[in-house]
């Protein structure tokens, strides 16, 4: 009688000829799941096989709003916070699944531009910390409209109309504007006059305010759809004043002075414009070369005296340096005298001119 093989039958053979898997859920693992039922405060996900899972109910007060949007068929992504309960279910957290969505939320609010509507926590130095759905996020005092600018904490515990501006998930950074809707006509005239502007353009303007930087002016921009004059607000910062170094501006432009100004950049977000003076006339720097070749002899006038050398202007917008150790011993100089110089070397890139001083002998030799 021949030996027959003995075939062992295991349990973990079955199940895997069966194609059947066992869901053995660990605390702190992700699963995927999809919801089935959403039931009063109660979410009862599919996880895989007969496996049901629940979303902890303590969790159904944080995001209100997230769990009400959730209908059968939706996929979600959660962690285990207990393998099993009573009821042989696995106990489940969407926290993070939560914020996601309300990350998203914002992302489409700001890209459709919509209005909503937040709770102001508290007034800083900065502007005010808000709160939307368990969401905390942050008005720069800029953006907050006329009507408050200048009383902040008035809106303390008050409900505010906004529109999000910038969301960054990765920052965890939220930041609204308060005028972008208080303000909207406004904002939107300020916009349409943007359009008409013309960079490179020349406008006419008054200024409006002085301060160490450069000059604030206001230009009237002619405009073909509005009725009346449409005003805009821009900067010529002291270094678009002159193609001479400006020291004090208050020297140069006082507030209610005409000045004509061209326009290099304009910047939607605030409205305003980057100005320039300057630019209306040609840079002095690019004949440098040509008109002041090396050893070439020129008369100039003695600007600024400093530790390092003597500053010469030949020219409006040229200045050149006389460095102290070329400056002849017997001579003195101070500010205005007028002097003869010859040119050692010239810097077209670094806008530098190093200059020396024409010395005469009693017999009327010429020395450098």
């Amino acid at each position: 009688m021949a030996d027959k093989k003995k075939t062992i039958v295991t349990m973990e053979g079955l199940l895997q000829k069966s194609g059947f898997q066992v869901r053995g859920f660990k605390r702190g693992q992700t699963v995927t799941g999809k919801v089935v039922e959403v039931t009063g405060r109660t979410v009862y996900i599919n996880v895989g096989g007969k496996a049901e899972a629940i979303v902890a109910e303590k969790e159904y007060d944080m995001a209100k709003d997230y769990f009400r949007s959730l209908k059968p068929g939706d996929e979600v992504t959660g962690v285990v916070l207990m393998s099993e309960n009573e009821a042989g279910q696995a106990v489940l957290s969407l926290k993070r699944a939560a914020a996601d969505s309300k990350w998203k939320m914002f992302e489409q609010a700001m890209a459709e531009e919509q209005t909503l509507v937040v709770k102001v926590k508290s007034s800083t130095r900065g502007g005010l910390l808000v709160e939307i759905d368990g969401v905390f996020g942050f008005i720069p005092s800029s953006q907050i409209g006329h009507e408050y600018e200048d009383n902040q904490a008035a809106l303390v515990g008050k409900d505010l109309r906004v529109k999000v501006v910038e969301v960054s998930r990765d920052n965890n950074r939220l930041v609204f504007s308060e005028k972008a809707v208080s303000e909207a006509e406004e904002i939107e005239k300020k916009r349409e006059a943007l359009s008409a502007v013309v960079v490179g353009g020349e406008y006419e303007g008054i200024v409006v305010g002085v301060v160490p930087f450069g000059v604030f002016v206001e230009v009237i921009v002619p405009m073909q759809k509005l009725t009346g004059e449409l005003r805009l607000e821009g900067l010529v910062h002291i270094s678009e004043l002159s193609w001479e170094k400006i020291e004090e501006v208050n020297k140069f432009l006082k507030e209610g002075d005409k000045v004509t100004v061209q326009v290099i950049g304009t910047d939607e977000e605030s409205g305003k414009l980057a100005l320039s003076v300057k630019r209306l006339t040609s840079d002095p720097w690019l004949v440098v070369k040509t008109k002041y070749p090396t050893d070439s002899k020129h008369k100039g006038k003695v600007t600024k005296l400093m530790p390092y050398g003597v500053l010469v202007r030949v020219e409006k917008g040229i200045e050149g340096l006389i460095h102290a150790s070329k400056l002849p011993a017997e001579k003195t100089f101070k500010e205005g005298d007028e002097v003869e110089v010859f040119v050692e070397s010239v810097d077209v890139d670094k806008r530098r001119l190093s200059l020396g001083v024409v010395v005469q002998d009693t017999k009327g030799m010429i020395y450098k």
